[in-house]
């Protein structure tokens, strides 16, 4: 079992591998477009007596590589992709999540201190984000080495984001479009 199941590592890992470089990237009138996702799941909660109740939503955050605090998965949207190609490609490579996107959230701007650029000199960005209900959580993703998953409670979510533009994006964006839906099919 050992070196076939090296090999079957090897070979998921190759197929998933980060995208990197800025060539491919798409700008508008000086912003840099980002895509993103805020990843979610039901869970039970289970009353003192063991049964079931309701349904808790916990969204999944990932620890940012440039300091404190929790991000959502997000990165630049290129060329040969669409936007919802791109988050859904964002969600595998940093949280190693898969899943289905059931909606678009918003446009959220903020400047990035560390990504400007020739087309952003003032790192102005412009994400696009969506709710992306999780259905596979990968063993093995791009940056799994860089990167920590922690599903939390929205409240707990909103305490961690490191972004203000993140955690607006969380209360104006999902939490406001997850209680417009109906959750009985869930």
């Amino acid at each position: 079992m050992g070196s076939v199941g090296c090999c079957e590592k090897q070979g998921k890992m190759s197929e998933l591998v980060a995208r990197t470089g800025r060539q491919q990237q798409r700008y508008e009138d000086g912003c840099r477009l980002v895509a993103g996702c805020i990843p979610f799941r039901y869970r039970n909660s289970a009353e003192s007596d063991g049964t079931e109740s309701e349904k808790i939503v916990e969204v999944l955050m990932i620890n940012s590589t440039s300091g404190p605090g929790l991000l959502f998965p997000k990165g630049g949207w290129e060329n040969d992709e669409t936007v919802e190609e791109a988050a859904r490609r964002e969600a595998i490579e940093e949280a190693g999540v898969k899943g289905d996107i059931l909606d678009f959230l918003g446009y959220y701007d903020f400047k990035s201190k560390t990504l400007q650029d020739d087309f952003s000199p003032e790192g102005l960005c412009k994400a696009a984000m969506f709710a992306l209900l999780v259905k596979e959580e990968l063993e093995y993703w791009p940056e799994q080495s860089t990167r920590q998953r922690s599903w939390l409670t929205i409240p707990e979510a909103l305490d961690c984001c490191r972004h203000p533009w993140m955690r607006q994006a969380l209360e104006e964006g999902f939490i406001k479009w997850h209680a417009s839906r109906t959750t009985g099919s869930e």
